[in-house]
């Protein structure tokens, strides 16, 4: 778990990770560089899931690779489906990360919403649903592992 009290706004206590896969932390159904060790040193304090509709095929094996969980969502109503993971794990407990218009509703529900701007871009929807946004997967990751940079972009 991990837990930080942001002044002035609220304490987390983070026990879920929900990560959305292609132009999150994967490119063409690739993981980027640097997230499989970000990841793997965040599994120590969070489960940490990854939600995809597998665009690209590749989702079982990096879900297998980074030591995931995996939630494959079917087509039709992608947005509803990931809210609902969210929901089970409990958004009180759960940090999502996305960029895609899909991801927007799960962004809002969690407890902690970061979007990312990445190679594939941002949706705008997903833009405004989160709390944070970064440039890069790796500078999203890197906010969870050293928690005292939420407490700088999120105290009120």
């Amino acid at each position: 778990m991990i837990r930080v009290s942001i002044p002035g706004w609220h304490t987390l206590e983070l026990a879920h990770l929900v990560l959305d896969l292609n132009g999150t932390i994967a490119l063409d159904g690739q993981v980027l560089p640097g997230v499989a060790e970000r990841l793997a040193a965040l599994s120590a304090e969070l489960t940490v899931h990854l939600v995809t509709a597998d665009t690209q095929g590749q989702a079982a094996q990096s879900a297998e690779r980074l030591g995931l969980h995996l939630f494959r969502i079917v087509p039709g109503d992608e947005v509803g489906q990931k809210l609902s993971l969210v929901a089970q794990l409990g958004p009180a407990q759960t940090v999502a990360i996305g960029n895609g218009a899909n991801d927007a509703r799960m962004l809002a529900a969690a407890v902690l919403g970061i979007a990312v701007l990445g190679p594939e871009g941002l949706a705008t929807a997903a833009l405004q649903a989160a709390e944070v946004v970064t440039r890069r997967i790796e500078d999203a990751l890197d906010l969870l592992l050293c928690p005292k940079r939420l407490v700088a972009t999120l105290r009120r």
